[in-house]
């Protein structure tokens, strides 16, 4: 059985996995996904477009960075589950951020593309096989597998609860 010990991820992106509890991708995915969303429901609507600071993102524009980044992991995991050795390249968040434009958008409509693009990674890890997940690549100059990317994809969404509890709630 392959667990989160079979994931293979260098630099910043080990502390994303260390926050999931779960050792099964799909699971930890979609427990995840659970929490997540009974988390942004209990957030009040006036705390959606606050900043804690200036120059800091909203809630809106956190999960909107939460939605890019995980296209971004999905993308990479595939990619190397379909073994294309092409080395990917990193992604400037901040960049992203300034020209997604969330604040243009309805809440509501941000929680759906979220529930979409997770049921789709939740989708995802499920068809992979043993060896996809464990087939490796290099992302943002960092070698990494399938498998971490799943979590990552977890650990992300955790990490970013963390700091709206902390600094926004």
């Amino acid at each position: 059985m392959i667990t989160k010990k079979d994931a293979i991820a260098a630099g910043n992106f080990q502390r994303y996995i260390d926050l999931v509890k779960e050792d099964d991708v799909v699971k930890a995915l979609k427990k995840n996904s659970r929490d997540f969303k009974k988390f942004i429901k209990k957030i009040p609507k006036k705390k959606i477009d606050f900043a804690y600071a200036e120059g800091k993102w909203t809630i809106k524009e956190i999960v909107q960075h939460i939605i890019d980044a995980e296209r971004v992991f999905t993308y990479r995991s595939v990619s190397f589950a379909r073994r294309d050795s092409t080395a990917l390249p990193g992604f400037d968040e901040n960049t992203w951020a300034a020209n997604a434009q969330p604040g243009k958008r309805k809440w509501e409509d941000v929680l759906k593309e979220f529930k979409a693009v997770r049921k789709g990674t939740e989708l995802l890890f499920e068809s992979f096989d043993h060896d996809q997940l464990l087939s490796p690549g290099i992302a943002s100059n960092n070698n990494i597998n399938a498998l971490a990317l799943g979590y990552i994809c977890s650990g992300h969404v955790s990490h970013h609860m963390n700091i709206i509890k902390e600094r926004y709630l």
